[in-house]
């Protein structure tokens, strides 16, 4: 501020009475506090990162020497492919982003149908259904996960399969009952996403329904040529939470897929990694030993950036498309 500037900014203030000046203060510590806030958010995010990062970047002679705090003496990889190969990476990264891929995909397609419904349609019951819908959102999914075990086991459909074959379908280890379960608005986070698309369904102008009716349009091409090709964004945003969640899930994958299904999950392999460890020594070392803290904390380390690496790349990916998406779905009643 030159000093021209400085002495209109001080005549002007002393004709406001001093308003300026009290305006000015206010926006610097409002951008002050905001500062602080963000920088606290971000170090409370990336710090853990950072040190579970050097941690992983140490070599195994590394971890006991108490001179070391954030960076390595000797630099090293050799924690990854310890942690790769107890996780039985390969495997378990094809097989989860396959289901995870079949579950966005099949949550997407029942949630945006599901929140067009409750959007712009009247029927029976719509109140008590959406309140259902909400009610899944606040109910913990642990607190079904013995009755879905119990139905898993003997999933029948209306007493059919019994009726046919004498007994109930026994589906658990197997995908199939899952996938139905998103494909008719029942999976796992799946009252949000139908939440988020009713809103944004709502938002959208009626007059472009009307105009498309009076055009000879009937309801479902004027869903999918009019009003499907706007929710595109909050489709996608949809779809990769969809992906997210089902990639670091471990509630419904207990559920599904027992360790005797075949299917070989990275989140359930994460979970238990620190017994791969504690197996792994004992097979090198033998039966009586047990594997350090820091040893197990070191691989522990390397199997979590691993499994985040492919959200961090759907975060760089959509980051923009999020805010875009959620700011156009219009959180309001």
């Amino acid at each position: 501020m030159t000093k021209a500037e400085r002495q209109s900014f001080w005549e002007r203030n002393r004709k406001s009475g001093g308003y300026l000046l009290r305006k000015r203060v206010r926006g610097f510590l409002y951008r002050f506090a905001r500062a602080i806030l963000i920088f606290g958010l971000c170090f409370m995010i990336v710090q853990p990162l950072l040190n579970k990062l050097s941690v992983t970047l140490r070599s195994e002679g590394d971890l006991y020497d108490m001179t070391i705090i954030s960076i390595p003496r000797h630099f090293s990889t050799e924690s990854y492919s310890f942690a790769w190969k107890m996780m039985t990476a390969t495997a378990a990264f094809k097989q989860s982003i396959l289901l995870a891929i079949g579950v966005s995909l099949s949550q997407v397609l029942s949630c945006t149908l599901i929140g067009y419904g409750f959007a712009r349609f009247k029927f029976p019951f719509k109140k008590f259904l959406f309140a259902c819908v909400i009610l899944t959102i606040i109910v913990p999914p642990t607190t079904l996960t013995t009755p879905l075990y119990l139905y898993v086991q003997r999933f029948d459909i209306f007493g059919i399969f019994k009726a046919i074959l004498g007994k109930p379908i026994n589906m658990y280890g197997k995908a199939l009952p899952y996938i139905l379960m998103c494909l008719t608005g029942t999976g796992y986070k799946s009252g949000l996403y139908i939440y988020l698309l009713r809103q944004h369904f709502r938002n959208e102008p009626k007059e472009l329904e009307e105009a498309a009716y009076v055009d000879g349009c009937g309801k479902l091409r004027t869903f999918f040529q009019i009003l499907l090709p706007g929710a595109v964004p909050i489709m996608v945003s949809v779809g990769l939470f969809a992906f997210v969640w089902q990639w670091t899930d471990k509630i419904y994958a207990k559920v599904f897929f027992p360790t005797t299904s075949g299917w070989v999950l990275i989140s359930e392999r994460l979970y238990n990694i620190a017994g791969s460890v504690e197996g792994y020594y004992r097979s090198v070392y033998g039966e009586a030993a047990k594997a350090p803290q820091a040893f197990t904390n070191w691989i522990t380390a390397a199997g979590v950036l691993i499994t985040l690496v492919p959200l961090l790349i759907i975060y760089v990916f959509a980051q923009k498309n999020f805010v875009e998406s959620i700011s156009q779905s219009g959180i309001k009643g």
